[in-house]
């Protein structure tokens, strides 16, 4: 007759350790991270994905895509190189969202035109706010500027799609301002670029401007001064005429 072995001898309830491997630590349970854990990496994330997009933007405005490199980028912003690639994928892509970025900020304040306000107002307030705009943020638009002089090799495909759907749908709202005899006829097409070009010269031409005035924008007196000129320019010569 056979002796049953106790529960200490059983193989299957008991785990043999042998000589001089160390036991095996049981397996720590996962622990879902908290909604506010969450929160906060989200916003270390984009605290750090906006440096990455501001150095980019500094140095694509200085020396171009082809004259900055992404080590560049990564030592400004204050990230490793591989910590931007798992941003941004390529140089290429930084541009082009950065660009993206820039087109957003400059033409919002065109996207609030409509047919119901009065004309002379809204485009004497799209003036004061294209001004602004050159003086706080000059390195956007010049980087928007170098990218067109160069022909737009890598934003041709948003001129012709997202920028010319709303300025199309601006040129509507200046025709029916014309129509309604609240402007005089004018091609709006036109009045557009004319909108672009004498804001945006102050920003792009900013070196210039300083050069021969020995003033730019960030001087609250010049930039009234530019504003009340600018205004009599436009404003004059797209008021309704008896």
């Amino acid at each position: 007759m056979r002796t049953p072995r106790n529960e200490a001898d059983n193989p299957v309830s008991k785990q043999i350790q042998r000589p001089g491997v160390p036991a095996k630590k049981p397996k720590a349970l996962s622990r879902v991270p908290s909604e506010a854990t969450l929160k906060r990496r989200q916003r270390q994330m984009e605290t750090k994905r906006s440096a990455i997009m501001e150095a980019a933007l500094d140095i694509f405005s200085r020396y171009g895509l082809h004259g900055t490199s992404l080590d560049q980028v990564a030592s400004q912003a204050d990230v490793s190189k591989t910590n931007l690639l798992y941003y941004f994928t390529s140089k290429e892509e930084l541009y082009i969202n950065v660009l993206r970025q820039l087109m957003e900020v400059w033409l919002r304040p065109l996207q609030a035109f409509s047919v119901e306000q009065d004309p002379v107002e809204a485009i004497g307030d799209y003036l004061q706010v294209k001004l602004e705009l050159s003086r706080d943020h000059p390195a956007e638009s010049r980087l928007f500027c170098l990218e067109v002089i160069q022909g737009a090799p890598l934003l041709l495909n948003e001129l012709r799609s997202s920028l010319r759907d709303i300025v199309e749908s601006k040129v509507s709202v200046i025709n029916a301002w014309v129509a309604e005899g609240k402007l005089a006829p004018i091609e709006p097409h036109h009045l557009i670029f004319s909108l672009w070009a004498t804001t945006q010269h102050y920003a792009d031409f900013r070196v210039q401007v300083e050069a021969v005035s020995g003033r730019t924008l960030d001087d609250p007196e010049f930039f009234a001064e530019t504003l009340a000129n600018l205004k009599l320019l436009v404003l004059q010569g797209i008021c309704p005429r008896s």
